[in-house]
């Protein structure tokens, strides 16, 4: 009888071990600066390769590229706790009237999967996803968040970051970015894999032009309250 009682016991142990252990690397990178991530790993393991990548501090980088990363990606980040429950109910509705299902994802979910998770997509990978997001969300200032997102999201095959993506794209670093650079390296994120800033198609043109009119509309200052 007591091995038995002593096994609900031990599965909360376990339980509150492995929380314990999965919340560590976020409240340390909160204040660390990732030496790598998820998908870098993936990336070298894959290729064979080091991936480009060379971190700078958010007041380092072009104001611009910030801006352009919540236009295109996520404009209700100032405002949410890390789920946009509009942009989801709206995909569902699109969804529900036939058109393929989009995704809804903000910034702090992409910094929870580049970060810490595999590419693909899987209910586990969706379910891990969600709980980073909540402890982003509960450990970091959303000014941390796009900080690290501006810091690891591919812009390109093998290029992790604004500083990285600035240099292999237009000979410049991230501080130097212009608005119309920013638009262009905001507009490769749905596939970077196939989008090139150094080669842009009609449609990344397109999209960058929507990105710099969704800059100007929400303002220089729109992010001067939560991330500068």
């Amino acid at each position: 009888m007591r091995r038995r009682r002593r096994w609900p016991r031990r599965l909360l142990l376990a339980l509150a071990a492995l929380l314990l252990l999965s919340a560590l690397p976020v409240l340390v990178l909160r204040w660390m600066v990732p030496p790598t991530s998820a998908f870098m790993l993936a990336y070298r393991i894959q290729h064979d390769a080091a991936p480009r990548y060379a971190w700078r501090d958010l007041e380092a980088i072009s104001a611009a590229l910030p801006l352009a990363l919540v236009a295109a990606e996520d404009q209700r980040f100032p405002q949410h706790r890390g789920f946009d429950v509009d942009a989801i109910r709206g995909a569902l509705a699109e969804h529900a009237e036939g058109e393929d299902l989009r995704g809804a994802s903000t910034i702090s979910q992409q910094v929870a999967k580049n970060l810490f998770l595999w590419p693909g997509r899987s209910f586990v990978r969706k379910g891990l996803e969600a709980y980073y997001t909540v402890l982003i969300e509960l450990a970091w200032p959303k000014r941390r968040i796009l900080e690290v997102y501006a810091n690891i999201a591919e812009f390109g095959p093998g290029i992790y970051g604004a500083e990285a993506a600035a240099r292999a794209h237009f000979g410049t670093d991230a501080g130097a970015l212009a608005p119309a650079q920013a638009a262009l390296l905001a507009a490769v994120l749905p596939n970077p894999a196939r989008l090139q800033a150094a080669a842009p198609t009609s449609y990344l043109r397109r999209r960058q032009d929507w990105i710099q009119r969704q800059m100007r509309q929400l303002g220089p200052d729109y992010l001067s309250a939560c991330c500068r």
